[in-house]
């Protein structure tokens, strides 16, 4: 019988168990990473002298990079959490809690990453002094240290009491418990070893696949609403049948986000949404079940407005640049930010939002958000996460202990039972989440229960509905189509100078609506129709090429092709549910030549054609902003011997021709790009690489103050070079 049984969990996730020694090992902790060994039947409920808890890992091996294709390859605070607390191995008087504590094994690196962001989700901000910078008054800065050492059983604890820790860096074997090594083969891939048996593990995702969601998904077709709610989440952290609890909120046509989970690109798809449809997001507080898609948000291809108060932005951002190991002024760069007043209902795109204080270990706000119709305001309220008020009641403060007054406590409360048109409430129970009895006399007119991984009792059932995934609430109607207002909008952003008298020709055709997975048009076809797209996503494929590009709503299909009456170059295939405007490449082609637009679009295809084969620019890139960037790429000529220096603001872009980076066999061909470190990461300006031309052609030169605003951008450098160390 084998010492070392080794389990390949889902891709970039492997499971290594040496029964002899008790080690369990989770390699590779994604979001949603316990929900995959819940489902493979590797944490799982138990039962000792009476004591129910689960069963699981002790041990977490860390992925060498924190990004991959775009997503977090490490958030190892759930997998902690389940096992210090589901587990046992820190409650006092537990059969599990035996001295052992939770083990994370990486590179340096990672493990300091690790250790700080699991800190920030253990207790966000961990001083009155941090609670105050946030623009909060001494009095209520006392109050909330107060309850957040109640909440931490008393101390701010560092997370080294918590954790063990084991570095492994190249070319070491280390022992990581009782004759059990590891030892690091390359890059994310490592070799267990027992008594004369190995096991390897790779941690490494294929080029172009994210990590697997857990929970299946259905495809759905919303239809954009003036103020309606869309259910995207009803489920926890612990829950391996849904998403993690939030809401998608739709106001005017316009989509916001409430709260940002694990696997939200995956979520979006199946709902039908564009990441370039986000508008804003609306942010809670920072535990992962909440927090863990922000890399997805960030790598949009224009910075998302998010909105939050000073006290939970500045918990957020503390926890997601510890993860990064950046500096805080990071943030900035991936979103622009706008914090709320708390209490106070502030104007959101007249939408208006009050965001209000709610206990819990790390800064968090419930939401309200209302609209004026003709009968009054009409309000929906979110509720993650609040505290039992027999929670709330025994953190009143005594002669003893500080806590909350008595006062706080009565507001949470009454703010709890104000009544909504629809209230979301978390009713997770224990220490830190809601109880559902605290609503039973709740007069809103409809309430939604949500944050929860255990079927609901018949009391629950009593006193609250269900939302499966994909279902809305439309608490104003809608009593117009959305659709033509995006084709309006786009077609004018792309064509500012056409009159519109033709742009209303244009309109005036059919849009219709594509299956998930259908072929608009295939490679080699001749399309006698071009299409926009107004929502969804596309993607453009050509396998001989290499190409797999990812077009996002508000892009022209068959543009070029069925203008020159060509075949098609790409096949364009739809991942999920696309509404387009079918116009007649005959009434485009009269569009184009009575408007003058001809060598223009000429030009603009040539140029978006060289961003389409680039990674870099692949996806999360509107056809508006690829326009933007055409617009204002510089061309320049390049001869045999020419020495290229990266120093002016820009990124540079071979277009055609051969370059050899000055003391080095590197060469860039067409598509490649350099001075990506001045321009996208602002890093040391006084540092010039130089390239010698070593075949004519041309670049392109993109000011940096363009390709800065592009969040995506920055992401993927980041990436990159994250790989490349």
């Amino acid at each position: 019988m084998r010492k070392i049984k080794m389990i390949e969990v889902a891709p970039g996730i492997s499971w290594i168990e040496v029964p002899e020694v008790d080690l369990r090992v989770l390699c590779g902790c994604p979001a949603d990473s316990v929900k995959h060994l819940m489902k493979r039947g590797l944490i799982v409920p138990s039962e000792l002298d009476g004591v129910k808890f689960e069963l699981g890992p002790n041990a977490i091996l860390l992925s060498d990079v924190l990004l991959q294709n775009g997503e977090f390859s490490s958030l190892a605070e759930f997998p902690v959490l389940q096992m210090l607390y589901r587990q046992g191995m820190i409650l006092p008087g537990h059969p599990n809690n035996n001295g052992q504590k939770p083990l994370l094994v990486g590179s340096r690196d990672q493990v300091e990453a690790q250790m700080q962001y699991i800190y920030r989700g253990n207790y966000g901000l961990v001083s009155k002094q941090e609670i105050m910078d946030a623009e909060v008054d001494e009095a209520t800065a006392d109050e909330l240290m107060a309850m957040k050492l109640r909440f931490a059983f008393g101390a701010i604890r560092p997370t080294e009491e918590l954790l063990d820790t084991r570095v492994v860096e190249a070319d070491e074997t280390v022992e990581v418990l009782n004759g059990v090594t590891v030892r690091r083969l390359q890059q994310n891939r490592f070799e267990f070893s027992y008594q004369g048996e190995t096991a390897s593990v790779d941690l490494n995702l294929p080029s172009g696949q994210g990590y697997e969601v857990p929970y299946p998904l259905d495809f759905h077709n919303i239809k954009r609403g003036y103020f309606s709610v869309l259910h995207s989440g009803q489920g926890d952290g612990w829950d391996p049948k849904r998403p993690s609890m939030s809401s998608i909120l739709m106001f005017q046509g316009k989509v916001y986000l409430i709260d940002v989970g694990p696997n939200v690109h995956e979520n979006l798809e199946a709902l039908g949404i564009s990441l370039n449809e986000i508008h804003g997001l609306f942010h809670t507080h920072s535990h992962d079940d909440h927090f863990a898609g922000l890399a997805t948000l960030a790598r949009s291809g224009h910075r998302i407005e998010y909105y939050a108060t000073p006290l939970v932005r500045a918990s957020v951002t503390k926890k997601l640049c510890a993860l990064l190991s950046v500096e805080e002024s990071f943030f900035g760069k991936c979103f622009n930010v706008n914090d709320m007043v708390i209490d106070e209902w502030n104007n959101v795109d007249g939408m208006e939002v009050r965001p209000i204080f709610s206990p819990h270990p790390v800064e968090t706000t419930i939401m309200r958000f209302r609209s004026l119709w003709e009968d009054g305001y009409h309000t929906y309220a979110h509720y993650a996460d609040i505290a039992a008020f027999s929670v709330l009641d025994g953190m009143l403060e005594n002669e003893k202990t500080a806590g909350l007054k008595a006062e706080t406590i009565e507001k949470v409360k009454q703010d709890y039972l104000e009544p909504a048109n629809t209230k979301k409430i978390d009713v997770g129970g224990g220490m830190i989440h809601g109880d559902i009895e605290d609503f039973a006399d709740d007069k809103s007119d409809r309430i939604i229960l949500s944050h929860s991984a255990t079927p609901y009792t018949d009391r629950q059932k009593e006193i609250g509905s269900g939302a499966p995934f994909g279902a809305i609430d439309n608490l104003i109607p809608v009593y117009q189509n959305y659709a033509w207002r995006f084709a309006i909008e786009y077609l004018q952003s792309y064509f500012p100078s056409a009159s519109d008298y033709y742009m209303r020709i244009l309109l005036n055709n059919k849009v219709e609506l594509f299956n998930p997975e259908s072929i608009i048009l295939k490679e080699g076809a001749l399309n006698n129709e071009i299409f926009l797209t107004l929502t969804g996503n596309v993607e453009m494929l050509s396998a001989d090429e290499g190409v797999n590009c990812t077009l996002y709503a508000g892009t022209f299909i068959g543009e070029h092709s069925g203008l020159h009456k060509k075949p098609s170059p790409y096949t364009y295939r739809t991942t999920n549910f696309v509404q387009a405007l079918r116009i007649p490449s005959s009434l485009f082609a009269v569009f184009v030549k009575q408007n003058d637009l001809y060598e223009e679009m000429e030009l603009m295809e040539v140029r978006r054609e060289l961003l389409n084969r680039m990674p870099l620019f692949s996806e999360a890139i509107s056809y508006s902003l690829k326009n933007k960037i055409s617009h204002e790429m510089e061309a320049r000529k390049i001869a045999v011997g020419d020495l290229i220096s990266d120093d002016e603001d820009a990124l540079y872009i071979v277009s055609s021709g051969v370059l050899k980076a000055a003391g080095s066999e590197v060469q860039l061909g067409v598509a490649d790009y350099f001075g990506e470190e001045r321009s996208i990461l602002e890093r040391d300006p006084a540092a010039v690489r130089q390239y010698e031309v070593v075949e004519e052609g041309e670049l392109y030169l993109i000011p940096g103050e363009l390709v800065r605003e592009i969040p995506i951008l920055l992401w993927k450098v980041m990436e990159g070079l994250e790989k490349q160390s």
